[in-house]
């Protein structure tokens, strides 16, 4: 009998639908051309034929494709980083006008190397795409820059249009999941967000399936809550292989919505939860159904006064 870890079987509605269509290929041709990477392919996102191929977005991710970080939920490659290519804001920008984006999703691996942890290279990341393609929103998932506020502060005087950054998992889980980053540092990041840029929606993702409980799910949605974050994401943990930290748990379709409808009471102005959610899953959706309840939050709001 083998001693090797056996992976769960995955439920029936996990099973993803594959389309590598003129729209997948041509993208993933154009990613290599301008040697760019994406979170969609190195984080071995399960939406990536949907989104490239149907919806034809991707998510673009900075700073090279090696972390320095070994979170265990992770697949993105861990390592010593090259040097900055600061030729990279650029090259990013003109895919973004070439896609013709309406919204565009950045993020990045944790630079811990670097001193500012990559963030003026975020920041003219932003100011390109506005350059290029002025018409597009841009949502920014950045680490979080070693929790040193000079860094925070860069990227959100560049104003992107939302602000994203994942609190992963629940409090108690938190050290044995990710590493280096905590739970107390990712909601200060989104709270001094916040504070510099009032009016930049924040938003934040929760992993299900490690082992939590569902009090300790609402418990989080408070703390996020309590730090003005604005939309939420929920979706199911998949293990990426076996070194990674393994499911404990396959929540049904059913147990997601009910999520939502109790993030929704608590006061975010959108929820997108499902067993394939992940952060930036239908961003643009996302963004256009916050700024609608918030905008039908202020005219209620305005009827009382």
């Amino acid at each position: 009998m083998s001693d090797k870890k056996e992976i769960q079987r995955k439920p029936e509605w996990l099973k993803i639908k594959l389309n590598t269509n003129r729209n997948y290929t041509g993208l993933k041709k154009m990613m290599r051309e301008n040697n760019l990477h994406t979170v969609c392919e190195e984080a071995k996102c399960p939406n990536i034929h949907e989104c490239w191929g149907e919806r034809r977005t991707a998510t673009f991710m900075i700073l090279g494709d090696t972390c320095t970080r070994a979170c265990r939920f992770c697949a993105v490659k861990t390592g010593l980083p090259t040097e900055l290519d600061w030729e990279e804001p650029e090259r990013v920008a003109d895919s973004v006008a070439l896609m013709n984006l309406k919204h565009v999703v950045v993020t990045c691996v944790a630079r811990d190397d670097l001193k500012d942890g990559g963030a003026a290279i975020y920041a003219e990341t932003i100011r390109a795409i506005r350059r290029k393609s002025p018409l597009t929103s841009i949502e920014v998932l950045p680490s979080d820059m070693g929790g040193v506020y000079e860094n925070i502060k860069t990227i959100m005087d560049a104003k992107p249009d939302i602000l994203n950054h994942n609190i992963e998992t629940v409090e108690r889980l938190s050290p044995k999941v990710r590493a280096r980053a905590t739970y107390e540092r990712t909601l200060e990041l989104l709270r001094r967000a916040k504070e510099l840029q009032p009016t930049v929606p924040t938003k934040s993702s929760l992993m299900v399936g490690l082992g939590e409980t569902k009090e300790e799910i609402l418990a989080t949605m408070d703390d996020l809550r309590a730090n003005d974050v604005d939309i939420m994401t929920i979706g199911q943990y998949l293990q990426p292989s076996r070194k990674h930290i393994p499911v404990q748990k396959y929540y049904h379709p059913d147990e997601f919505l009910e999520l939502k409808e109790i993030a929704m009471e608590k006061g975010f102005s959108h929820c997108e939860s499902g067993p394939l959610v992940r952060s930036s899953y239908h961003a643009d959706d996302q963004v256009n159904a916050a700024a609608k309840q918030k905008h039908l939050q202020a005219e209620k709001e305005m009827k009382k006064a």
